[in-house]
């Protein structure tokens, strides 16, 4: 008893952290003005797909910087602070300003729906020098640039006269007897004692301001400057001579950066989508609760509450991190639902056999919760080796899914071990020498007590298997799946024009252009493809809409995307290796905890239901783009989860009875973990079946190629992996081999006996 007292304190301790940790999130602001600020701030922060902004790609040209580490870490350090300064002098609310991978920076601008003026202030490299205007024929080496308007050209002593990182600060101002814009700038103390020195020895003689490449003015020393301060004059307008003190402010660019990503979303398409979310994911949650509830009523009630105590726990861990949440998160939420239940069941199953076999309630619980430990830990660890993946080698709101199941996966194994023992150990208690009395399905009880001979058909199902997974390559080669821009570069251009007829908007569009109806009056996609290079792809952008609103005035762009070429050629690279070392790494994963020839039975079936789901996504026309990659890595994950659980039963049934013919120790235990597989796939299909359904185009490439592929990988498991692993089984009993690895114990028994 103090044991279990211990054991139900650190529970609810645990618990309750878990709900303290979530509770900003929905606390009002009444109460939040009351608590400390380090508590308030622990909240889930939301994604610029469900809040609204931009995200951009900045990638740097590193092409004239020696190919040496160090120094080209150096290089990016100082583009990363410039680009932080420059946002910063925008006055943006809280722009994220990072590192991606060797040569990028990602900036992402929550409320900016048109980064435009963004995109243009960052690419700007904004490097400032100091020349000499070159009047005779001096002996020195010169260079001839143009003015900012290209009419005139100057011809200017190469050489520096005077750096522009001695720019200390620079400030809009107006020429008090033009009133024209100008731009005072000040310099620092070494600056400020050069400048002198220099105009005092070139009383008389033009001096070229360059910016970029170009002669912003070039005024004629009249008189030495020693104050440590100028005027930059020119044709500006306000807005532009604001910019260019800006610029001077923030400091130049180590090296030029080019936009090769960009995506918006409207604050009105992020409340629709949260809204979305929130949504399907009650239903989808409600729709669970039922099912448990109907099938094993009284134990269904604390699996319930086990999984309303893992949601609690997901969001308590999101937000201790401060995680972002995403459309794709949401998703991974309620798919981890849906999965979540897959241990109760597993438990509850479990009990029910043991009390089956006349095993008291007490008994029943105790050898249900240790038979199923085990299943429950490799089915996990699986399912996490492929979500990794996708964490380690995916960005943005794909890592933002990665690690909403990941979370979502270790706090349901907690529930499913500790606080469901808890509970069920409380439901009998006073019963423990009486039997648990069940309801539930009597169908697939009678069905799983009379041992379907599934293996009877099993070169049937191998050979119907192939030839859909054939027929499913051969749509992937022709015609091909519809990729998204994530794979084909390019840009999208959601319109919003009520009114605007669809032939009206075609007649306007660039040739190369597509045009894909939304389903509702006046909102359509506009597709053009990749660019040769990124900027010229940006310009597309930006003439397209102002051919589109030229048409109708009133048109809104909900949501833009632009990918370059090298990014979708990564992206392409990244997924295909993303897939094949998340097969790899199940493969090495069930190779130890299992044997070989298990876990080549599960790596053959898990290519074959990848292969039917890609077919359908050929057949059912969706987008493969990154959200689709998502769902394959999590398919892999679900699909090596089913096998799990039927394999360990094999190798628990062969532990037992290692005499019994294979063909009938594969039937029983298949038909030993049909309810199981039954009631999980359920349960992630109502899960999953109201995003599907109503989550519209954002999640539709994760939730419609999921819901079919937990269908294939429900039926691969038991009519593929079992047949294939019986093959395997036969070829390694031909060599003499042992079907199982001798366990610790079996090793001690085999030394004790041994003269």
């Amino acid at each position: 008893m103090k044991v279990f007292s211990w054991r139900t304190l650190a529970c609810g301790l645990l618990i309750l952290c878990g709900l303290l940790s979530a509770a900003p999130n929905i606390l009002p602001p009444s109460a939040s003005q009351s608590l400390p600020q380090w508590y308030t701030d622990n909240t889930l922060s939301l994604g610029l797909d469900l809040q609204g902004g931009s995200h951009l790609l900045l990638q740097a040209d590193l092409s004239e910087v020696p190919d040496q580490a160090q120094l080209r870490q150096d290089v990016m350090a100082a583009s990363l602070e410039v680009v932080r300064r420059r946002l910063n002098e925008t006055g943006l609310v809280e722009p994220l300003v990072a590192r991606q991978g060797d040569d990028a920076i990602l900036v992402q601008m929550p409320g900016v729906a048109d980064p435009r003026e963004v995109r243009e202030l960052l690419g700007t490299t904004a490097k400032m020098t100091f020349h000499w205007v070159l009047m005779g024929g001096e002996a020195v080496a010169e260079m001839t640039l143009p003015t900012v308007e290209g009419d005139q050209y100057y011809r200017l002593d190469k050489a520096v006269a005077l750096e522009g990182k001695h720019i200390r600060d620079a400030q809009l101002a107006f020429n008090p007897q033009t009133g024209a814009a100008v731009v005072n700038f000040t310099l620092d103390t070494d600056g400020g004692r050069e400048f002198a020195r220099m105009t005092a020895d070139n009383i008389g003689r033009p001096l070229a301001i360059v910016l970029d490449g170009r002669v912003l003015t070039a005024p004629v020393i009249r008189s030495v400057i020693a104050g440590g301060s100028g005027e930059i004059s020119g044709d500006f307008t306000p807005q532009e001579a604001g910019k260019l003190a800006l610029l001077l402010r923030a400091g130049a660019l180590p090296v030029p950066l080019e936009v090769v990503e960009e995506r918006s979303v409207g604050p009105d398409l992020g409340r629709d989508a949260i809204n979305m979310g929130l949504t399907t994911g009650l239903i989808g949650f409600v729709l669970v609760v039922a099912f448990m509830l109907v099938v094993y009523r009284g134990r269904g009630l604390i699996a319930c509450l086990g999984l309303a105590v893992n949601l609690v726990l997901m969001l308590g861990v999101l937000s201790l991190f401060r995680a972002t949440l995403t459309l794709p998160g949401i998703a991974g939420i309620i798919l981890t639902l849906g999965m979540a239940v897959d241990a109760n069941i597993l438990i509850n199953e479990r009990i029910r056999e043991e009390s089956r076999r006349g095993r008291s309630a007490a008994m029943a619980v105790k050898e249900g919760f240790a038979r199923a430990y085990a299943t429950i830990l490799d089915s996990n660890l699986t399912t996490l080796i492929a979500v990794s993946l996708l964490f380690l080698m995916g960005s943005g709101p794909v890592k933002g899914f990665a690690i909403t199941i990941g979370i979502g996966l270790v706090t349901s194994l907690f529930t499913a071990i500790t606080l469901t023992r808890l509970l069920t150990e409380w439901q009998i208690r006073g019963r423990e020498r009486q039997p648990i009395r069940w309801g539930g399905s009597g169908w697939l009880d009678r069905l799983s007590a009379r041992v379907p001979n599934v293996m009877k058909g099993r070169v049937v199902g191998l050979i119907a298997s192939a030839v859909l997974s054939l027929a499913a390559v051969t749509l992937y080669l022709q015609p091909g799946l519809k990729y998204g821009i994530d794979f084909t570069g390019g840009t999208l251009v959601e319109v919003s024009a009520p009114g605007l007829a669809a032939e009206s908007l075609r007649s306007v569009l660039p040739q190369q252009a597509s045009l894909q109806e939304m389903g509702v009056d006046g909102h359509y996609l506009v597709r053009l493809p990749v660019a040769a290079e990124p900027a010229i792809t940006a310009e597309q952008m930006e003439q397209l809409k102002q051919t589109i609103q030229e048409q109708s005035p009133a048109a809104s762009f909900p949501r833009t995307e632009l990918v370059g070429p090298k990014v979708s050629g990564d992206f392409s690279d990244l997924s295909i290796l993303a897939v094949l070392l998340a097969g790899s790494g199940v493969l090495a994963y069930l190779w130890w905890r299992f044997e070989s020839h298990f876990a080549l039975a599960a790596t053959l079936t898990i290519a074959l239901d990848l292969t039917k789901t890609i077919g359908f996504c050929v057949l059912a026309g969706v987008e493969f783009n990154l959200t689709a990659v998502a769902a394959l890595l999590a398919l892999i994950g679900y699909s090596v989860n089913d096998k799990v659980v039927v394999f360990d039963r094999v190798r628990e049934s062969l532990r037992a009875t290692p005499d019994k013919p294979l063909l009938t120790l594969l039937n029983e235990s298949i038909a030993a973990t049909l309810t199981r597989t039954v009631y999980t796939s359920v349960t992630t299909l109502l899960a999953l079946l109201p995003m599907a359904l109503a989550g519209g185009t954002a999640v539709a490439s994760f939730a419609q190629p999921m819901l079919f592929g937990v269908v294939v990988g429900t039926s691969s498991s038991v009519f593929i992996a079992a047949p294939l692993l019986y093959w395997l089984a036969q070829r390694r009993a031909c060599r003499g081999e042992a079907q199982l690895r001798l366990t610790t114990e079996e090793i001690r028994r085999e030394l004790a006996q041994m003269p």
